[in-house]
């Protein structure tokens, strides 16, 4: 094994994005404007886990990340979720999009509807974040480098096929717009400082491997329990 260059690291990374759940059939069966009332409400209920659990992650990689410039940076990612005294974050705006799709808030918040194969992927997914070297669970973040086309595609699929949910329920997507790229700029800036090592690079790229079958494992349980027909 050799170091790769950074470009030839960078693109190691990139590659992934043929693994990124974007391409789950029931992602494109979502933005196809096939799903029904019934399995939008399921993705969202189930997607919850997932929300809530993120500032745990990131407070994981808080916890365990010795350079102090990275965690001044990082820990805005807890804010964008949690929210602060002028701002309510990403979980109260996916708390509002369950609104917008008909699901009562406290069911959703209460977590009742998540299926099982969901929740073992969320916890599979902060474990990693709490047990890896820090460097390693940045780079699982990296999913982010993908995630605002995906992001673009959605809200123009939500807003054109499904009328019935109220727009004002969609302002997460509309947030993560511009909060994704800030924050994978960063993440990449940090895994390409931090792995100089052969063996550092490919346990960045394994890191990453291991989010996008998380983000894959969630959606085939939400699948599985829904269906995209």
């Amino acid at each position: 094994m050799t170091v790769l260059e950074t470009d030839s690291f960078v693109s190691a990374l990139r590659a992934h994005s043929v693994r990124y759940h974007d391409s789950h059939p029931f992602h494109q069966a979502m933005n196809a404007g096939t799903l029904n009332r019934a399995q939008i409400q399921g993705w969202v209920a189930n997607r919850y886990c997932y929300q809530e659990a993120i500032p745990h992650k990131d407070a994981a990689i808080l916890s365990n990340c010795p350079d102090r410039a990275v965690r001044r940076r990082w820990i805005r990612r807890i804010t964008d979720h949690d929210g602060t005294a002028g701002s309510d974050g990403g979980i109260e705006a996916w708390l509002r999009l369950g609104e917008a799709v008909g699901l009562d808030r406290e069911v959703v918040a209460s977590q009742r509807q998540v299926v099982p194969g969901v929740r073992f992927a969320v916890d599979a997914y902060v474990t990693f974040a709490r047990t890896r070297p820090w460097v390693e669970a940045v780079a699982s973040s990296l999913t982010e480098l993908f995630a605002p086309d995906l992001m673009a595609e959605r809200l123009a699929a939500f807003e054109r096929y499904y009328p019935w949910i109220d727009p004002a329920g969609l302002a997460y997507f509309r947030s993560r717009l511009t909060q994704a790229p800030r924050d994978s700029e960063h993440a990449l800036e940090v895994v390409t400082e931090y792995c100089r090592t052969p063996e550092q690079q490919e346990a960045a790229v394994a890191a990453l491997s291991f989010k996008c079958d998380v983000l894959w494992a969630i959606m085939d349980a939400i699948d599985g329990a829904y269906g995209h027909d």
